[in-house]
């Protein structure tokens, strides 16, 4: 689960992060009000959406009257906000965040993040920020520096020295800087946090250390411990089909291609779509059932699936463990009846019973492909797609 800058600022706070004051509005006239009540020039005033890149697509703009923070304000809500995360469709902004600006020496880049490689929390710093990390780690990798925190004795203060060395940071700013770190890695731990990232922290011309941007992401499985963050939701920004298959227990992912897939079991579902790119396809989503939906979630993943218009063909991939091949089929044959399918399926079942799923497709009359082998069938949607087109 991610949130806004605002909120994530909030809660870096609540932790003894020193962030710049600030209140979102959702009006011109609030944004005004709230930077009576903040010191200026220069204002800020930045748009609140779950994506990066925001100052490139207009939305964080500075200001320097208190009438302009109104003028910049009217300007960025309402307005259909296009980043390189959002994609073409962009995002309709319904808030702002008015905050308190400051003079800039230097801009760095922080996140904490748990490391697959290393299985454990790890920082991420360089002297390239306000730049996306990814385009950095492409074009200038050796600028990026990684710390990785022993989960045995968990933070200490000589990971946040290391860190701030090859920021440059000397002095009191090294002594500010330790604290800010130990603070972000308190946040992450407590809370179950699956990224915290700083993009740009800067230091000031009065040499401070600042956090300009926030992001938190949340890992949802943990989030029932976590009330007040749940509590976080906007659900505006989540995207209403994976809302509807969250709803069902189902997980549900939209992608870029033509193929959509249904399957149980992560592992399987991301082999899946690697096959499907392997035989020149592409898939359109990943959607996991899970390991014992029953029939009515598997319909609506069905129908979920066939909510996105691009997709020109389907594949079923199951493998019958906890989830019973039946059960499948029951609810793939109602989905197909309701939905009045007219595009390609294929299905492949294995494991607990595979023959009575397979006799299901074949007494109910629909033009259900059945094939056995994964490879085979695979093979067989690609094929089937690119002949519909």
């Amino acid at each position: 689960m991610n949130i806004h800058e605002y909120q994530a600022k909030s809660i870096l706070e609540s932790f003894g992060v020193k962030v710049p004051k600030g209140g979102v509005a959702f009006t011109s006239e609030e944004a005004q009000e709230i930077a009576h009540d903040l010191k200026g020039p220069p204002w800020v005033v930045k748009a609140q959406v779950h994506a990066g890149g925001r100052g490139k697509g207009g939305g964080v703009k500075f200001a320097q009257s208190r009438n302009e923070v109104h003028l910049l304000a009217d300007r960025i809500l309402g307005m259909t906000l296009v980043t390189p995360q959002t994609g073409p469709e962009g995002r309709l902004v319904k808030k702002v965040y008015v905050e308190e600006g400051c003079f800039i020496e230097k801009e760095f880049y922080l996140s904490l993040l748990v490391d697959r490689a290393s299985a454990r929390m790890t920082f991420l710093v360089s002297t390239q920020g306000s730049v996306e990390i990814e385009e950095v780690a492409k074009t200038h990798p050796e600028k990026i520096i990684k710390v990785i925190v022993d989960p045995v004795s968990g933070f200490q203060p000589f990971y946040g020295r290391k860190l701030a060395s090859s920021l440059g940071l000397t002095g009191d700013q090294v002594k500010e800087f330790v604290k800010l770190a130990k603070s972000i890695y308190d946040a992450f731990v407590t809370l179950d946090a699956s990224l915290i990232e700083i993009n740009p922290l800067v230091l000031t011309k009065a040499g401070n250390i600042v956090p300009l941007d926030a992001k938190i992401s949340f890992d949802d499985n943990a989030l029932y411990r976590h009330q007040n963050i749940e509590n976080m939701r906007d659900l505006d920004e989540e995207d209403l089909v994976e809302r509807q298959a969250a709803l069902h227990g189902l997980s549900y992912i939209k992608l870029d291609g033509n193929i959509g897939c249904m399957v149980n079991g992560a592992g399987l579902a991301m082999a899946t779509m690697d096959i499907i790119k392997l035989y020149g396809g592409d898939p359109a989503n990943f959607l996991d059932v899970g390991g014992g939906a029953p029939r009515e979630y598997v319909t609506e993943a069905f129908k979920i699936i066939l909510s996105d218009s691009r997709v020109k063909g389907v594949l079923v991939n199951i493998f019958g463990g906890i989830m019973r091949c039946d059960v499948i089929a029951d609810g793939i044959v109602a989905a197909v009846k309701e939905v009045k399918l007219k595009v390609p399926l294929v299905v492949r079942l294995e494991g607990t019973n595979k023959d009575i799923g397979k006799d299901i497709f074949a007494k109910s009359g629909l033009s259900i492909i059945s094939i056995d082998d994964f490879s085979d069938a695979v093979h067989c949607i690609v094929k089937e797609v690119r002949e519909e087109a």
